[in-house]
This record gives C-alpha cells, sequence and structure tokens, in this order.
C-alpha cells in the first residue's frame, strides 16, 4: 500500500526519494509528497495522482537538501486530496511519513486540541506529527520525543521523523508495518520496500517488532521493544535493480504471465531429488516438526486464499487429514478450534500482508504445533516469525493483479502436499510420478500462454458486458474464484465465481444473454456433473465460454464457444494451467477496455493496514 523513502547524506537526496517513490508506484497510491530539509528549514510539496505530478511540480520549483522523507499514499483517513496526502507536519520544525492505522488517534486528536494544535487534514497521520511536537517540547532529542509518541499510539505504523531541530538525522518506528534501513558509504535511507532502495544500495537492516531506531549518514542506532540497544543483522539482498523493470512488455502484469514458466521452474530447483520431495526446503527441522502433523490450517487473503482452497483439496484427497482453509481478516476475530497436531500455514506475496502477519502472531499462542510461511519475500516478517518458511521465487511481481505469486504458490502447497502425503502412506513411484507431472509444468504452460492470440480475440466478447459468472467443481471452483477476480481488478466487470452445482441454488436467476459464462472443463471425474450445469446455462440463454480438456466430449454450437486446452491435463496439475487462460482473459479484456492494467483503482498491491 503506502510508500515510504527516506535519506540522510552529502549528496542531494531529491533524485534519490523520487527514483524511490517510482519503483514504489506497484504498491497502489491515490498523492505524493516529500520534505526536504535544508539550511535548518523543511520545505514540502505534495500533489495527487501519480509521481509524475509530484515530478512536474519539481521541475517548475526545484528544492534540494541532503536529508529528506517522501511518501506515495494510500488513502484510508480521509479523502485522496493534497490535504490528507504526505509528509504531514506541525508546526515549522517536524515532517512525518506514515503507513498504517493508528487506531486511538481520534482521542489523541481531542487532546492536542485542548492544547491549542489545529489541524488541516482528516488523517491519523497529522496526530501523530503533532504529538511528536508536543513531546519535544519537553524532550532532549527527537528520538525521546518519538519513543514518547509511539509509547502512546494503538495499532499499527510505520514512521519515520525529520526535525529541523534535530538535522542530518531520521527515526523510525515499527509496528505492525515493514520499515527497513539501507546502508550506504557515508549515507543511509530508509523505506517501506526493499525495492525502493535497490538504486542505492544492496545492504539492508530489517527493523523487529516495536523497534525504535535513528539513522545519520555514518551511523545507525536501534533499540527494541524494551528500550535496549541492539544490533540487526546486515543482509544483502539477492534482487537487482532490473528485476523490476518491464522490458519489452506493454504492462507488467503481461511480462510476469510470461516469467511463469521460469518462475515455477526456479520454484521447484533445488527443491527435488530424485523424485523425491526434500523436507529441507520447508527449513532445517521440518522433518521432525512434519512428522507429528495431523491437520492443517490455512490462512491467506485474496488471491493467496484461492490458493489455500486449492490446496484443501489436495491435502484432504492425499493426505487424508483435515485441512481448513481461512480468510485472515475473519479468522482473527472468532474463537478457532485448534485440532491436535495442527501445522498453521500462512500464504502471503508480500510476508507483510497486516491481517495475515496478525494472525500469526495469533495463532502462536494457540497450541499449533508449529507455523510455516509460505512467501516471496525472503527478508518478510512472515518468513522472519515463522517455525518453517518456504519461498515461492517467483521473483518482483510488480503488477496489482497477482499472476506468477499465485501459480509459484500453489506449486509450493503441491510440494507440501506431497511431503505430507508420503507420511501417510503415498508410495515412492506414486511421489516420483507427481514430481514429474510438477516438473513438467513450465513446458506444459508455455504451450498454454501459446494460446495467447485466440484468447486476445475472445476478449473482444466481454468487452461492453458489465457482469459475468465464472463457474468450476472441486478445486477449479478455487480457480473459477481467481479469475472472477482477476476480471474484476483489471478490467472493472462486476464477475462472481460459484460451484457450478450451485447455479439451481440462486445465481441461475442472473444468466441471460448478457451474463458471459466462463467455465474450466478438466478431464476429471466432475467433469459429467459439469456438463450437465453448462446444459443449465444453455438452456436459458446463456453465453457459454468453455476452457477444455481436449478429451472431454464437448460440442460448440450457438451459445457455447469451446476452447480447447493444448495439451492432456493431469488432475494434479490443473489448478495451475486452467488459471493461465484466465489470466490471460483478464489481461486482454482490460487492454481493449483501456484500464490502468498494472495500478487498477482503489487496489494496492501489498495491503499493511486492515
Amino acid at each position: 500500500m503506502c510508500g515510504i523513502v527516506g535519506a540522510v547524506a552529502e549528496r542531494n537526496v531529491v533524485p534519490i526519494l523520487m527514483e524511490g517513490l517510482r519503483c514504489l508506484e506497484y504498491r497502489g497510491y491515490d498523492s505524493a509528497g516529500l520534505a526536504i530539509l535544508a539550511d535548518g528549514n523543511i520545505s514540502r510539496i505534495r500533489r495527487t495522482g501519480k509521481v509524475v505530478q509530484l515530478q512536474k511540480t519539481l521541475e517548475k520549483n526545484p528544492t534540494s537538501g541532503t536529508t529528506g522523507i517522501s511518501h506515495t499514499r494510500w488513502a484510508t483517513h480521509g479523502a485522496p486530496n493534497e490535504a490528507n496526502a504526505h509528509p504531514h507536519m506541525s508546526g515549522s520544525n517536524i515532517a512525518i511519513v506514515h503507513n498504517g492505522i493508528i487506531e486511538n488517534y481520534e482521542e489523541l486528536r481531542e487532546d492536542l486540541k485542548k492544547n491549542g494544535y489545529e489541524f488541516t487534514s482528516d488523517t491519523d497521520t497529522e496526530v501523530v506529527a503533532h504529538r511528536v511536537e508536543f513531546h519535544r517540547k519537553n524532550s532532549d532529542d527527537i528520538v525521546e520525543a518519538v519513543k514518547k509518541t509511539v509509547a502512546e499510539l494503538e495499532g499499527a505504523y510505520a514512521l519515520v521523523v525529520m526535525s529541523a531541530d534535530d538535522p542530518e538525522k531520521l527515526v523510525l518506528a515499527r509496528q505492525g508495518c515493514p520499515v527497513i534501513i539501507g546502508l550506504g558509504i557515508d549515507e543511509n535511507f530508509v523505506a517501506s520496500d526493499v525495492a525502493a532502495l535497490l538504486p542505492v544500495t544492496r545492504n539492508f537492516q530489517f527493523l523487529n517488532e516495536g523497534d525504535i531506531a535513528f539513522i545519520e549518514r555514518n551511523n545507525v542506532t536501534i533499540w527494541d521493544e524494551s528500550g535496549k540497544v541492539v544490533e540487526r543483522d546486515i543482509k544483502e539482498s539477492e534482487l537487482s535493480p532490473d528485476a523490476v523493470e518491464r522490458g519489452n512488455f506493454r504492462h507488467f502484469m503481461q511480462k510476469e504471465m510470461y516469467e511463469q514458466p521460469e518462475a515455477i521452474a526456479r520454484t521447484l530447483s533445488e527443491r527435488i531429488v530424485d523424485g523425491k520431495v526434500l523436507d529441507s526446503a520447508f527449513g532445517s527441522n521440518a522433518s521432525e516438526i512434519l512428522d507429528k502433523v495431523k491437520a492443517v490450517h490455512i490462512i491467506a487473503c485474496g488471491t493467496s486464499y484461492h490458493a489455500g482452497l486449492v490446496a484443501r483439496y489436495w491435502i484432504e484427497q492425499m493426505c487424508r487429514i483435515p485441512c481448513t482453509v481461512d480468510i485472515a481478516s475473519e479468522y482473527r476475530y472468532r474463537s478457532p478450534v485448534v485440532l491436535d497436531g495442527t501445522l498453521f500455514v500462512t500464504i502471503s506475496q508480500s510476508g507483510e500482508t497486516a491481517d495475515t502477519l496478525a494472525a500469526l502472531h495469533m495463532a502462536k499462542k494457540l497450541g499449533y504445533i508449529a507455523t510455516l510461511t509460505i512467501c516471496n519475500a525472503p527478508e518478510s516478517s512472515m518468513m522472519r516469525e515463522s517455525e518453517l518458511a518456504m519461498m515461492t521465487n517467483a521473483g518482483p511481481e510488480i503488477g496489482v493483479a497477482s499472476t506468477k505469486a499465485f501459480t509459484t504458490q500453489l506449486t509450493v502447497l503441491a510440494l507440501l502436499t506431497i511431503t505430507i502425503a508420503r507420511r501417510m502412506g503415498l508410495k515412492e513411484k506414486q511421489e516420483q510420478a507427481l514430481v514429474a507431472q510438477l516438473a513438467d509444468l513450465p513446458g506444459l504452460i508455455q504451450q498454454v500462454l501459446a494460446m495467447d492470440s485466440s484468447i486476445k480475440s475472445l476478449a473482444n466478447h466481454f468487452v461492453d458486458k458489465h457482469h459475468a459468472l465464472f463457474l468450476g467443481r472441486g478445486a477449479q471452483k478455487a480457480i473459477a474464484m481467481e479469475g472472477a477476480l482477476k476480471i474484476k481488478e483489471v478490467s472493472y466487470i462486476h464477475a462472481e465465481a460459484y460451484a457450478a452445482g450451485e447455479l439451481k441454488h440462486g445465481p441461475l436467476a442472473m444468466v441471460d444473454e448478457d451474463m458471459p459464462v466462463v467455465t474450466v472443463a478438466p478431464d476429471d471425474e466432475l467433469f459429467k456433473k459439469l456438463k450437465s450445469n453448462l446444459q443449465e446455462v444453455q438452456a436459458r440463454g446463456g453465453e457459454l465460454y468453455v476452457f477444455a480438456d481436449p478429451r472431454v466430449e464437448l460440442k460448440e454450437n450457438q451459445g457455447i464457444h469451446i476452447i480447447r486446452m493444448p495439451a492432456l491435463i493431469e488432475e494434479f496439475q490443473a489448478p495451475i494451467l486452467y488459471t493461465i487462460p484466465l489470466q490471460l482473459l483478464a489481461y486482454h479484456v482490460a487492454v481493449l477496455k483501456g484500464t490502468d492494467v498494472d495500478q487498477p483503482r482503489n487496489l494496492a498491491k501489498s495491503v499493511t493496514v486492515e
């Protein structure tokens, strides 16, 4: 969601801040701004819209300085306008940028009003700025003022504070939202995401929950939540700046769809030996933990939740143990019953998803045998706080609508299923056969991507539609949900997904010639049931679009369009492979409609607030 970039250097930091903001544009935002400290004065520029609007203002009104902070805002408190954009200031001496939500801001706001503070925005962040200024009056320095302030805050935050009275210093605080320190030579940086700082450094320190820190050009000091000075490990990022470039593709989403064969190959690499999945791929103590697994509980949000739903079918079918899947925001606000021997699994692309991270913290107190995170960000909070972890190795995903992150999550969940199934009686030859199916995925995905031109033509049928219905049975119901989500996200067509057997229980009332119905039809034991459901749609004048296995008996005629998959697909492979055409369909419909494919309205890539 919101993005933070800050710097303390000998050189002008404005270009560093602006480049950092551009690297964070994929996260989703509605305004941008920066504050620069020079000659004892803070100058601030904020603009609604994209970073390019801020850049145009800077070109007309140049500013420079060696200390600065910047931000891209995704509106939570208050409308997306300039008054609510970050940085926020208190007087002329304090500037602050903030990710997260302060839950007790109204109480603090009223207290500040009684003390004579005036507010120019609707945000919770301005409350924090004034609170820091309030405490600065009776503190030795800005660090002490920030410590007093965060002790009063309830909620989630990543804060970076700059003070004209304490030049060449930025103060950081973290609770529930990521903030990192980038280490340079005679300069240091701060950001909410490694990607923002890759143009200037590869060395990072990651703050833990409750940490407070300050950075200067040649110094970094960190206190943990108990107030003790601590050292955080320095880690070198393996990402390169060009990993977040679009290359010759029109959009990042398009590029990332075409990266899926390579991404899945990387996900499988070094995790399989002689047709057997390595326990150690999940962590050094994975064997001992997996031996105890009697049930699995999966927690995720959005696309990752759909991956979890597919895994439930796999785990219960192949492992014959219970598997529960919950949306993280719902899990947190009920009283889950934890079965004996349950493994708690979180799935997140960023590893910082606020609800999922909070669920992980909650789970640690509820008696699960262990926690496992499946994630695409090696330095993320979830990866560091779980006993077991597996990287998806998808590489940076910039498009807000997830593509390769989803299919690599499914690949990791397939590996997890095989690993648990082995303990439940899966024979060696059966495991080798399943592993071979996974090894075939990159080549098969290439064949599905070759359907691109025909799916592009198909997209014309959807451009003038306002609604669509996606159907699936078994594990494919979750793929239908993912397909509906994709077309909603990038084309703004209202789409719903249902288990095909539920048609007659309500959705059939919506079916007519203006409601395209999309389904996937693999050659499995549920196909005959699915075929009956499709006949129900045809009988009511619905227009059907079916992505079908070459072996299934379906005839194309008026009202039914059959798009044959290019290869014979095994049941274990089907959820991953049938995802691809639905991604392509959503992408091409969005392009034809002229929407912002990579940064859909109102959405953010990394959801770091509830």
